[in-house]
């Protein structure tokens, strides 16, 4: 029945009937296709605020990508040229604009002008960028005052274009981590990061990868993905060998058919393991020196045992966090002293927007969630792991269409696909592709962050 209802609310005659109600009518999200080009489609508008500190790497940025850019006239003052701005009715497909030079808050009168005259010139499924300075290190408190500003602007404008499938983020980029802004600002131009919004990603300073394959960037590299047989894991797979990986999927004995299925037609490795279990780490770790080691780690196995604290069995609890939290702090300590990590590699955990808000019968899964974060926060500072290049970082995945959304009851689906700024569920690809960016040798300058895939959740930090 709740299949015959969603079928009539997504026809034609459905939707109209919402907008008839006042009910909006999600945009259909642009997400990447392998026969895309992999450049905006219209120009981009680069606009900037006195003294813009990233100005030439943002630039060379657009430019290696094969985009149009147009330079706003403030921009292009600074840069000792011509303003190539177009006519009242030019399109473009992103608006980028850097405000890293302010230093006090009046001086965010210039990104108002920018965004006042030109937010309606971008077209559906538009990206918007903001590049800015880690408040934390600014000289002085009225510079961290109007650093920290442009991130509460990034994520307001993400909830004024959303309707129309478009996305805003705040690049937040660290003094001397100019040369390690190309993967951040490509994935965040690009259809990959369709359902991202809202979020600030953090770049500091790196390693960076020399002649960037960017088509393949996983090309010669092999990932390790945990729970790889179906869903999100699935995608996960999928994606990272259309980057180029070999994938090592692992999932339980009882998905063996389907983990065999799937690797085959990637081209990958099958392993079976209960990552819970003693001697799975070892297991883990002989199958990644097989192949030479690893370079992706993607903790992506997970369940959920939905009751409230007071009807919950221990048995339960135990269960849920050693699989989503324990298992694979074991398994990157193996990997570690078995030096099976490869130097300039990658290590992917994933939380969930219940581990930043919690949830209501969820004690045991956003407290594990939760602990993922910290994690990763903790582990992204170890300096044994950067004097070997690896970096640390998570997804937050929200509302996403698996298996598990698919048993909620109608209702309640149908609210919590619409609680976010797009109006609408992920896919597990949106994952897929959050993680292939986190897991690039070219994102190297990106550790210690957690990218929240969830169409700017309205719930949450």
């Amino acid at each position: 029945m709740s299949d015959r209802v969603e079928k009539m609310i997504n026809s034609r005659l459905g939707k109209r009937l919402q907008r008839s109600l006042g009910v909006t009518v999600p945009a259909e999200l642009q997400r990447y296709t392998a026969d895309q080009p992999g450049v905006p489609s219209a120009p981009v508008l680069f606009g900037a605020g006195d003294n813009g500190q990233c100005l030439a790497a943002t630039i060379r940025v657009i430019g290696d990508m094969g985009a149009v850019l147009v330079l706003a006239p403030e921009c292009a003052a600074q840069v000792g040229g011509e303003s190539s701005a177009g006519a009242a009715d030019e399109r473009y497909s992103a608006l980028v604009f850097d405000g890293s030079g302010f230093s006090d808050g009046l001086e965010l009168v210039q990104a108002y002008r920018f965004f006042h005259s030109n937010i309606r010139k971008l077209q559906a499924s538009g990206r918007i960028v903001i590049l800015a300075r880690p408040h934390q290190d600014c000289a002085t408190p009225e510079a961290a005052a109007a650093q920290r500003a442009l991130e509460g602007l990034s994520r307001s404008l993400a909830k004024e274009v959303g309707g129309r499938g478009s996305t805003a983020q705040l690049l937040s980029v660290a003094e001397g981590a100019e040369a390690n802004l190309d993967s951040s600002l490509r994935f965040l131009l690009s259809p990959k990061s369709a359902y991202i919004s809202g979020q600030v990603i953090r770049v500091q300073a790196a390693a960076v990868e020399d002649n960037p394959q960017w088509d393949k960037p996983l090309a010669g590299k092999t990932a390790l993905v945990t729970g790889a047989s179906r869903g999100i894991g699935a995608a996960i797979a999928a994606t990272l060998t259309r980057d180029g990986a070999t994938v090592i999927g692992v999932d339980l004995e009882p998905m063996a058919a389907e983990l065999q299925q799937l690797m085959q037609s990637l081209q990958g490795k099958p392993l079976l393991a209960d990552i819970t279990s003693p001697e799975a780490p070892e297991t883990i770790l002989h199958a990644v020196r097989e192949l030479g080691g690893v370079d992706l780690v993607v903790h992506n196995a997970g369940v959920t045992r939905d009751k409230t604290i007071a009807n919950m069995p221990e048995q339960h609890w135990q269960m849920t966090l050693d699989i989503n939290l324990a298992a694979a702090q074991r398994i990157n300590a193996q990997l570690l002293q078995g030096d099976a990590i490869n130097a300039g590699g990658s290590i992917v955990g994933v939380s969930s927007m219940n581990g930043i808000a919690g949830q209501r019968g969820q004690t045991n899964y956003a407290a594990s969630k939760a602990g993922v974060i910290g994690y990763v926060e903790q582990m992204a500072r170890s300096g044994e792991l950067a004097a070997r290049g690896i970096t640390v970082n998570a997804v937050a995945p929200g509302f996403i269409e698996t298996a598990m959304t698919a048993s909620i009851p109608l209702l309640p689906r149908l609210l919590g696909r619409r609680l976010n700024s797009l109006a609408q569920a992920g896919q597990p690809v949106d994952v897929a592709e959050a993680i292939a960016f986190l897991g690039s040798p070219n994102s190297r300058g990106v550790n210690g962050n957690i990218l929240r895939v969830c169409g700017q959740a309205w719930f949450g930090a």
